[in-house]
């Protein structure tokens, strides 16, 4: 064992894991189970054949009565030894489909063969069952399995008594009965280890795919409610702007050219904002052009460019604004967002009241028009797209969005922010 730069745990310079004939036998095991997995019947059936040719096929060479326990064994005829070595063996190929079952039938295969004092090697199969109820099947079948191997056991030793000793015996058949429950229990919980590795790889690569589809989800989201804000704000006011200066081809012609000119600015406006906002999702160098976002410095050029388009909007600020980008993008957005609707639903003839006020450890918002002229204002009972945007923008801060008519007939939006550090969002 050895330790890398003098830090951290022991590294075993020679993992057993590594060794070539450990990953040789961890390989063919892998090719094994899949194999066994699509063809269960082929393995149980050569544990059959295995176990006749190795242990019931000598005894039908050689006899019954083997020279190490010279003794008054009953000599049976071959019809007589087939028969108890196939109630031992046969039971085997269904001791993974009904453990218990194996094991009982080889169980009393092993009590008659005993009671008639036979000695056969066959006998090794009740250990082979036991290991396998012991892998398959439950816990509390495996105590009652152990109770019936211990008496068996215990039938077979005192048949056995006159030929050899009880303790040599009796410390035999447990030691045996106890290393098939032990095998068994290591190869269950082995597997048991891996399924739960293997659920849990599962789990982890689902959470990961859900997260990826979260993220997705959440950027195309902010990635939408960007473009509505400055597509919305931007081309209601180039239209109004556009009315306005055909209007005054006939009335002004020297504000045409005015006109043309702030369209010209709110366009390029929004094309860098497009640029912005586009830019990080299709840059191939992976450094995309940025520019700063706007915040409530820029409210005050927000309304500069709604007054050209027709309203009559005034702006009023109070406090100290914290340095918060984000928070400062939400509320430049949300007074976007609420010029935007007044202009498209009260027209260009109405008179707008912009608030931003910091009140203890809170931003609060308020954008307030006169209502139109001849048009309905808009339905409360309908919410569209750009009044989600700005309760989820003020949802990330604590904030609710609350909108309603004015006693005058108008309509308000008003919203609170919270400023403190510890906001959860």
């Amino acid at each position: 064992m050895t330790v890398v730069g003098g830090h951290g745990p022991p590294v075993d310079p020679d993992p057993l894991w590594r060794h070539p004939w450990v990953v040789s036998l961890s390989q063919v095991a892998r090719r094994l189970r899949r194999a066994d997995r699509a063809r269960p019947w082929v393995l149980d059936t050569l544990v059959v054949v295995g176990a006749v040719l190795l242990f019931c096929v000598p005894d039908l060479l050689r006899g019954v009565d083997p020279h190490e326990l010279a003794g008054p064994f009953t000599q049976l005829p071959r019809w007589g030894m087939i028969a108890l070595q196939a109630g031992l063996v046969l039971p085997l190929f269904v001791r993974r489909r009904a453990p218990m079952t194996a094991f009982v039938l080889t169980a009393a295969a092993f009590i008659v063969q005993w009671s008639l004092l036979v000695f056969l090697r066959a006998d090794v199969a009740v250990l082979i069952a036991l290991y396998s109820l012991t892998l398959h099947s439950s816990l509390r079948r495996l105590l009652w399995a152990c109770a019936i191997t211990i008496a068996a056991f215990t039938f077979a030793v005192v048949r056995i008594a006159p030929l050899a000793s009880v303790a040599e015996i009796a410390f035999f058949l447990v030691s045996a009965m106890t290393a098939a429950i032990a095998l068994g229990l290591v190869v269950r919980i082995r597997r048991s280890q891996l399924a739960g590795l293997r659920d849990r790889a599962a789990r982890l690569e689902i959470e990961r795919d859900q997260r990826m589809l979260l993220a997705v989800a959440g950027e195309r989201a902010r990635v939408a409610r960007e473009m509505h804000d400055i597509l919305g704000h931007n081309l209601s006011v180039i239209i109004r702007l556009a009315d306005g200066g055909a209007y005054a081809v006939r009335v002004h012609p020297e504000r045409t050219a005015e006109a043309l000119t702030l369209i010209g600015e709110t366009g390029r406006e929004a094309l860098n904002d497009l640029r912005r906002t586009l830019g990080a999702l299709r840059d191939e160098t992976g450094v995309p052009e940025l520019s700063p976002q706007p915040g409530i410095a820029d409210v005050d050029a927000l309304c500069e460019r709604f007054r050209a388009a027709g309203p009559r909007v005034s702006y009023r600020t109070a406090g100290e604004f914290p340095a918060d980008r984000g928070l400062q993008l939400a509320a430049y957005r949300i007074v976007q967002e609420a010029l935007t609707n007044t202009l498209k639903h009260a027209g260009p003839d109405t008179e707008a009241q912009v608030s931003l006020e910091v009140v203890q450890q809170q931003l609060r918002i308020r954008v307030e028009d006169t209502g139109p002229v001849d048009a309905p204002l808009p339905a409360e009972s309908v919410p569209g797209h750009g009044l989600i945007g700005m309760r989820e923008r003020a949802a990330l801060y604590g904030g609710v969005v609350r909108t309603g008519r004015t006693p005058a007939g108008g309509w308000r939006v008003q919203t609170e922010l919270d400023l403190s550090p510890q906001r959860t969002p």
